[in-house]
């Protein structure tokens, strides 16, 4: 039944005690990424730190979650260990189904479980249990067990966390059902700081769909748009691993810790590539019709005599990128194995490859050296990497537990700042130029989905700053809409404002649907308050020295141009996050 309230989940796993509230605003803040910030500004707080008990952590879905394709994916929002400021994270898999189906459109728990804890949430329970037993168990590991002391299946979703999470990695992300992860900015730090191993949300309860022939026509036109139409075939066939090859020929992939940006033997990590000898099977996140997950296979031998085992992997080409060409590697077996050592952490595998790649380089130079890293880290050698992401998720010396709290901060401490590959947090996998780098810099999540600053990198051809700028203000507010309802933005192109419009309204929610633009405004400005008052200074942010050493298939980077992007986003983000009538 539609509801213009948020049915809200409030667990203090302190009392080990939860409540339901009801919170208005469905008209004005949708749900998702505006949920997530309403739920911060009212039960967290700006000037307390990231690992304070009281500080929340949210999951919200959005209006549309259950209704229709791809509508799957849950925010997750967090005071962030990494630079102690209001964050998102965004993951698929089951979680936002089975929120559905245990009738809530948000989860928030506060305070720090007594003991190492699970917390089992459905539409009629909540249960903490003891998982003590579990301490420093990896991920893999760690799911099994999981799966045994939790009860059903079906739209049930697991999130768990590895030892990276509880050592308190800034680098530490929420596994969630084996192949998705709230990855980027420490959301595993922030459970392990509430002492809780895992979250297990089961969808036991009724959920209805609306009656009427509109709502099925309109359901069959998006499913048919998602799987009969050439839009999502990318997605589907060899995945986002496409763009390696794509990105290698235009010289603009990260390659050694972005002293290059292509590499003459990138076949052997291409999405064909992986395709070819790696590839297992497709899976999907619950309600997709696509399946862009793509699961490989590891291969290491058992103890008997020619005995082996074999491990499912799930990779895309940010994790492709940043244990693959980044690391100097160019054999697909080869970075799933380095994957599979960072997954058993609980590490976020772009920020854990892009701080191994500066590490490499730092040891290459002189500036650290193996005392410092335990294991010699050469740019194409594969053992050194996977031994490696277990010491960093461990944190097993001063040198890796500073690494873990992010690469400029260690290089802070040990040189080399010019060649840490960091936008906001360690980069993504995209060397386009000077729109992309401000973008991912100054973006909100520094994410590469933050806007489509990598695609307007290849499109424009032009130095026109101020359109630049434009365009990413304007992007950011466009996906912001789509992250509150809360959309996959793989199909941010099926999904367009007026398809929007229409699944809102045939589902119930005309106002909602009348709304968008104020709507988008007002969760856009919300967020970058959030993001403001706790700490983040647009104005102060400073692009190291090795972003603009690159050379892709424009020529060489523009560094002016560059700043003065940096400049003209920052000044913007200033007056979106500036209090109603007033300008900064």
């Amino acid at each position: 039944m539609i509801r213009d309230h948020f049915r809200v989940l409030i667990v203090d796993l302190a009392a080990g005690k939860g409540s339901i509230v009801k919170i208005d605003g469905r008209d004005t803040d949708a749900g998702g990424s505006g949920l997530a910030a309403r739920l911060f500004n009212e039960y967290g707080d700006v000037t307390r730190p990231w690992n304070d008990p009281a500080q929340p952590l949210i999951f919200a879905i959005g209006p549309l979650t259950g209704y229709f394709p791809l509508m799957s994916k849950t925010v997750c929002a967090f005071k962030s260990p990494y630079h102690d400021q209001y964050s998102e994270s965004h993951a698929g898999g089951r979680s936002a189904l089975s929120l559905r189906f245990a009738d809530l459109d948000a989860l928030v728990v506060t305070a720090r479980a007594p003991r190492l804890s699970c917390l089992l949430v459905g539409a009629r329970h909540i249960e903490i249990k003891d998982v003590h037993f579990l301490r420093n168990m990896p991920v893999d590991k760690a799911g099994k067990r999981l799966r045994r002391i939790s009860s059903g299946s079906g739209h049930r979703s697991i999130l768990r966390i590895g030892p990276a999470g509880e050592a308190g990695s800034a680098m530490a992300c929420i596994n969630v059902d084996t192949y998705r992860h709230f990855g980027r900015l420490g959301g595993g730090a922030v459970m392990g700081a509430k002492n809780l191993k895992a979250i297990v949300i089961q969808g036991d309860g009724i959920f209805g769909l609306p009656g009427g022939a509109d709502y099925a026509k309109l359901f069959k036109t998006v499913y048919r748009q998602l799987t009969t139409t050439d839009m999502m075939d990318k997605y589907h066939n060899l995945g986002t691993p496409v763009n390696v090859a794509v990105l290698n020929k235009l010289q603009a992939l990260p390659c050694r810790n972005l002293q290059r940006t292509s590499d003459a033997n990138i076949d052997g990590i291409t999405g064909e590539r992986f395709a070819d000898d790696t590839l297992l099977r497709n899976m999907a996140c619950s309600g997709c019709p696509v399946g862009c997950i793509h699961v490989g296979f590891v291969r290491e031998k058992f103890m008997a005599p020619n005995q082996y085992l074999y491990r499912q992997v799930s990779y895309d080409h940010e994790p492709i990128f940043a244990t693959g060409s980044m690391l100097g590697m160019t054999n697909a077996f080869d970075v799933l194995g380095i994957i599979d050592s960072a997954e058993k952490m609980g590490l976020d595998v772009m920020s854990a490859g892009v701080a191994l790649a500066w590490a490499t380089e730092a040891l290459e130079k002189g500036v650290i050296s193996e005392t410092h890293t335990k294991v010699p880290l050469q740019f194409g050698r594969a053992a050194g990497y996977r031994q490696a992401m277990v010491h960093l998720g461990l944190g097993v010396n001063d040198f890796y537990r500073r690494l873990a709290r992010g690469t400029l901060k260690a290089a802070a401490h040990y040189g080399g700042a010019d060649f840490a590959c960091v936008l906001g947090q360690e980069m993504a996998g995209y060397a386009t130029g000077e729109v992309f780098f401000a973008a991912q810099a100054l973006g909100f999540r520094h994410s590469h989905l933050d806007t489509g600053g990598y695609s307007y990198d290849q499109k424009h051809a032009d130095k026109n700053v101020d359109a630049a700028v434009d365009f990413l203000v304007h992007d950011e507010q466009e996906r912001l809409i789509l992250t509150a309802m809360v959309a996959c933005l793989f199909a941010r192109k099926v999904y367009t404002r007026e398809l929007l419009g229409d699944c809102l309204n045939v589902v119930g929610y005309r106002t909602l649907a009348e709304n968008l633009d104020s709507v988008g405004a007002r969760i856009q400005h919300r967020r970058w308050r959030l993001r403001m008052d706790s700490g983040f200074d647009p104005a102060g942010v400073e692009i190291p020295k090795r972003f603009t050493e690159i050379t892709n298939w424009k020529g060489p980077l523009d560094a002016k141009v560059l700043q003065t992007l940096v400049d003209g986003y920052a000044k913007k983000i200033i007056s979106m996050a500036a209090p109603a009538g007033k300008s900064e």
